[in-house]
């Protein structure tokens, strides 16, 4: 007897609609959601502005759930990669069931900072987040001149194209290594002078641990968010002293209720979009920073001069 395999969802799908007005956009986005609904029974998910979402919803009737991605904390979207670890995070959770999910998104210029870098690095840190995933995330963005370098990165950023006669090839679409080549990862805003600075190799891991621990107390920590946080920074610094530099540095904020820890190392990384992806079941080695953006709020890798450095940022 022949048995026919069950159709597999196919993975991550990942789509730039321009849309100058509301009206415009509801009218690319609905019939699309409306079919991923009726013939796949995905989930409708979005990141919208209420009012916009108010009125997709009515767009859509009874007939088609809509249900809303958690927002972000003010940490996790200063750093468009650890928005894409988020999203990750929950979209794995949402489709676990099995069932695909479409999510609609929206460009916000609030987000876009001095350069638009934050878009560029969040569009293209989705793609490394998401892949394999069964989800289709259509992005709106307006055809008008935006900021920096976000109208040129977003159609970069996108392989598919949502127009009327539905979904079609991107061919300016680029990978983001290319796409970030031109436009590196900005580091986070400064924090003035840390409360604690070492310096450390591969033997001395443990003042790390001892350091972080001390600032988790000071910050009034309970005792399983100061734990991950050690182990968080843990993994890091290891990395950084066995694939950075022999000897790497520590810098702690420590305020009541947040804690800051900050990595540094001599050596070059060529993508910064490191642990946005989880490591393979068989992969002995490599999945430290995908652990670490687990166990934080936010997590930001950034290339500098003098070296790679990794904020990690974690609140009570």
């Amino acid at each position: 007897m022949k048995v026919n395999p069950a159709p597999r969802p196919p993975g991550f799908r990942h789509a730039l609609v321009h849309a100058d007005d509301p009206v415009e956009l509801l009218a690319a986005v609905a019939p699309a959601a409306r079919a991923a609904a009726r013939d796949t029974g995905a989930r409708i998910a979005v990141d919208l502005p209420a009012p916009l979402e108010q009125a997709l919803h009515d767009e859509l009737g009874d007939e088609v759930e809509l249900g809303r991605l958690t927002s972000l904390t003010s940490s996790a979207r200063e750093s468009g990669q650890t928005v894409a670890a988020w999203r990750a995070r929950e979209l794995r959770a949402l489709t676990s069931s099995g069932r695909p999910v479409f999510v609609v998104g929206a460009h916000d210029p609030d987000l876009d900072g001095v350069d638009g870098g934050f878009w560029v690095e969040l569009e293209a840190a989705l793609n490394i987040s998401l892949a394999g995933l069964p989800v289709l995330q259509v992005c709106a963005y307006p055809r008008l001149p935006l900021h920096g370098a976000v109208g040129e990165s977003a159609v970069a950023n996108h392989p598919l194209r949502l127009r009327a006669s539905g979904l079609t090839e991107n061919p300016r679409h680029r990978p983001p290594a290319e796409v970030l080549a031109a436009l590196p990862i900005a580091p986070p805003h400064l924090l003035g002078p840390p409360d604690v600075t070492l310096s450390y190799n591969t033997f001395e891991l443990s003042r790390v641990r001892d350091a972080v621990e001390e600032a988790a107390r000071v910050c009034r920590f309970d005792t399983v968010r100061g734990e991950d946080m050690v182990q968080a920074v843990n993994e890091v610094a290891t990395n950084a002293v066995e694939h950075g530099s022999p000897e790497a540095g520590l810098s702690v904020w420590a305020r009541d209720g947040e804690l800051v820890c900050e990595v540094q190392d001599s050596g070059a990384i060529a993508l910064p979009l490191i642990g946005l992806a989880p490591p393979h079941p068989s992969q002995a080695r490599g999945r430290g920073t995908w652990i670490a953006r687990q166990l934080c709020d936010s997590l930001h890798v950034w290339r500098a001069p003098d070296g790679t450095h990794v904020r990690l940022l974690s609140r009570a």
